[in-house]
């Protein structure tokens, strides 16, 4: 088959490496020309993935009129310019299965990946998300990674676990698109969360329910929306909220970390080379939760944090000192 990735940061190109190791022809759409450039003539991305050895049969190009005719089309650009990229070339995206492999919620109209997409034409039979506990480092070293395809069409979503299932990169299927993609845009928040706990040197005790609590959070908004309990306690959930809140991979982690350390939010930002989707996504998430009438505790303190400059520790001991409830409330 024709895969197609646009983006090449670390997730693109660690799926695009993943696509070649099963053979098929792969095109790897990057903005930046000096990144195809360095893929195509040195099999590498040391901008977005250090230390990556990739497949020669990857194919890097900056033109979008490379991805035409693609079977399978992998969407890895950050939420928040989803829209426009597949606004301005439409033409490119009919017969193809898209898949989505971003984790957010659009700001200002609170909208899931999946209904971007609807509303720019692509029909739910030909989409689907590729959500689960991965980053992108590990898998272009072949470590083994266990992820999910939902789709609202089971054979979109086993079309692309036959297309991206490898010996060390495993792949699931289901029909809870809603479900997981909250699950993927939630947990960034509460990763940047857990950062902050790092950050500020708390221990074990504040990190485990930090993301107890921050599940059960992710969950009440995934079930009001009409997702199904049980994908909260699986790859999409549990196990991709628990990988980024702990590992030294994760972005989000990484920008509460150094909040909880005292750095400003624009600085932090300003020296990063990827996108820490959690950022946007706590704004969106909060919209959300107030257009489907949920509390989100957490994710209230994490903006209040980023946006409005509320000490860390402060916003901790509030939610300490929350009123009391019953744990399944």
């Amino acid at each position: 088959m024709k895969v197609a990735v646009i983006g090449a940061g670390a997730w693109g190109t660690a799926l695009a490496a993943v696509a070649a190791e099963n053979g098929h022809d792969v095109i790897l759409w990057a903005r930046e020309e000096h990144v195809v450039h360095e893929i195509n003539t040195q099999h590498s991305n040391a901008t977005f993935l250090p230390d990556a050895v990739l497949s020669e049969s990857i194919r890097a190009s900056h033109s979008m009129d490379d991805v035409h005719d693609a079977d399978v089309t992998i969407i890895a650009t950050p939420t928040q310019y989803i829209r426009s990229v597949l606004t301005s070339h439409q033409q490119l995206f009919t017969n193809t299965t898209i898949v989505n492999v971003a984790k957010g919620i659009e700001i200002g109209t609170h909208l899931r990946v999946s209904q971007i997409l609807d509303d720019v034409g692509v029909t739910p039979r030909d989409y689907v998300v590729l959500s689960g506990p991965s980053h992108a480092e590990e898998v272009v070293r072949r470590m083994p990674t266990t992820v999910v395809a939902s789709s609202a069409s089971i054979e979109a979503a086993q079309r692309v676990q036959t297309v991206m299932s490898t010996e060390s990169f495993r792949v699931y299927t289901s029909t809870d698109v809603v479900g997981v993609e909250i699950c993927g845009a939630l947990k960034n928040v509460i990763a940047i969360a857990a950062g902050i706990v790092d950050g500020i040197g708390f221990g074990d005790n504040t990190k485990a329910a930090l993301i107890t609590r921050g599940l059960a959070e992710i969950a009440r908004l995934g079930v009001a929306l009409g997702a199904h309990q049980q994908t909260f306690f699986g790859l999409a959930g549990l196990g991709d909220l628990f990988v980024t809140c702990s590992s030294v991979h994760s972005r989000n982690r990484f920008v509460g970390e150094q909040i909880g350390k005292g750095r400003t939010l624009s600085d932090i930002l300003a020296g990063m080379s990827a996108v820490a989707e959690g950022v946007p996504t706590t704004k969106a998430a909060l919209e959300l939760s107030t257009f489907v009438g949920v509390e989100l505790p957490i994710a209230s303190k994490v903006s209040s944090i980023l946006f409005d400059g509320e000490d860390p520790k402060d916003a901790i001991r509030e939610l300490m000192m929350r009123p009391m409830k019953n744990e399944g409330s």
